[in-house]
C-alpha cells in the first residue's frame, strides 16, 4: 500500500505557514512531507518564496515526518557542492528522514545570475554530473572532481549522516525518466502514468521508490475552489515547455488568460467530494507509485487537513 504526503509549497506561503502546515499534516496522519525549492514564485499572486534549506531545518525540529525537496535544481544557481553541503545537513538535522529530490529546474528560478539557460539535453548532462559529485562529498572524504561542466577542489563535507543521502531524480520524459533509471536513488513525477513507471522499473529502477504528487482546493464552493486554482496556479495547466524556460513571475502572469475556468475544474479536484479526492490519488496507486504526496491550494488549510483526516485518508487506507 503506498504512503500518502503532504507537498508544501514555498511559492504560496512564508515559513512560520510552512511549520504550521507541517504539524497539521502529521496530526492528520500524513506519513511524510515534500516542499519544492524555489527562488520565485511561479506568479505575484502566489506571493512567497522561502530559502527552503532554512524551512527544512526549522522542520526538523517541528515534526518527526521523512522530508524531501520537490525538487532541487543542483545545477545552475546553486553549485552541487553546495547543494551536498546543505542536504547532509539536513540529513543529520532530521535523523536520516531526508531525501534529496533533484531536477533539471526552470530558468524562472535558475538565470538570476545571468548564467545562459541551457538547452534540456546539456541541463540532463549537467543533473547527471551534478549527481556524480553530491555522492562522492556524501562519503566525507575529500573530493577532487574536474567535469564536463564541474570543478571541485578539496573539498569534504565535515558533517554528514551516517547513510549517504538518498538522491531522487525527477523526470516528466523518457530521457529524464531514462536518467532517473539509471543513476537515481528513486524517481518523482507529477502525473500518474503507468508507462513512465513501467519504464524506470524496466530501465533499472527496478524496486526503487516511486514518488508523484498532485495538487488539489478543498472548498465546500467549488465554484470558488475553481477560481481560486485559476488565480494561483494557472501556470500548472500550460503546455510544452514553457514551465522550464519563461524566466520570470510576469511571463507566466501574461499567460494566465490562456487558461479558463473550465480548464481548471476539468483538470483539478476542486471542492469537497471525498469520491473525486480519493478518486486522484487512487490513480497514483494503480499506476505503481509507492508514495504519493497532495497539496492544497489556497487559505483553507485547516479545513482541508480536517477534511483529509476524516473522510479521505481513510479511505485511501
Amino acid at each position: 500500500m503506498p504512503e500518502y504526503g503532504y507537498f508544501l509549497s514555498c511559492e504560496e506561503f512564508g515559513p512560520a505557514d510552512l511549520i504550521d502546515q507541517a504539524r497539521m499534516a502529521e496530526q492528520a496522519g500524513f506519513q511524510a512531507l515534500w516542499i519544492s525549492d524555489h527562488y520565485h514564485p511561479w506568479n505575484d499572486a502566489q506571493g512567497q518564496s522561502p530559502f527552503v534549506w532554512s524551512v527544512i531545518g526549522a522542520l526538523s525540529e517541528a515534526v518527526s515526518l521523512p522530508i524531501e525537496t520537490a525538487v532541487t535544481c543542483p545545477t545552475v544557481r546553486m553549485h552541487p557542492a553546495v547543494v551536498a553541503q546543505a542536504a547532509a545537513t539536513a540529513a543529520v538535522m532530521t535523523n536520516g528522514r531526508f531525501r534529496l529530490g533533484v531536477g533539471s529546474g526552470e530558468a524562472l528560478n535558475e538565470h538570476i545570475l545571468g548564467d545562459a539557460w541551457p538547452p534540456a539535453t546539456v541541463r540532463l548532462e549537467m543533473l547527471e554530473e551534478a549527481v556524480q559529485v553530491m555522492r562522492r562529498l556524501f562519503t566525507g572524504e575529500e573530493v577532487s572532481h574536474y567535469g564536463t561542466h564541474y570543478t571541485v577542489e578539496n573539498a569534504r563535507l565535515y558533517t554528514v549522516p551516517d547513510e549517504p543521502v538518498p538522491i531522487d531524480i525527477s523526470g516528466f520524459g523518457p530521457k529524464a525518466t531514462s536518467l532517473a533509471s539509471r543513476v537515481g536513488d528513486g524517481y518523482i513525477t507529477m502525473m500518474p502514468e503507468e508507462p513512465m513507471v513501467e519504464q524506470f522499473r524496466k530501465g533499472g529502477g527496478g524496486a526503487k521508490p516511486v514518488s508523484g504528487g498532485t495538487k488539489v482546493c478543498y472548498g465546500a464552493d467549488r465554484d470558488e475552489a475553481v477560481r481560486t486554482v485559476r488565480r494561483l496556479w494557472s501556470n500548472q495547466l500550460l503546455p510544452g515547455e514553457m514551465g522550464q524556460i519563461l524566466p520570470t513571475p510576469s511571463h507566466f502572469e501574461q499567460l494566465e488568460p490562456l487558461i479558463t475556468e473550465e480548464m481548471v475544474g476539468e483538470n483539478t479536484v476542486c471542492g469537497d467530494d471525498v469520491d473525486e479526492h480519493v478518486a486522484a490519488l487512487t490513480a497514483f496507486a494503480d499506476a505503481g507509485f509507492d508514495r504519493i504526496y497532495v497539496n492544497q491550494i489556497g487559505p483553507d488549510q485547516r479545513g482541508f487537513f480536517d477534511f483529509y483526516r476524516t473522510k479521505v485518508l481513510p479511505r485511501l487506507q
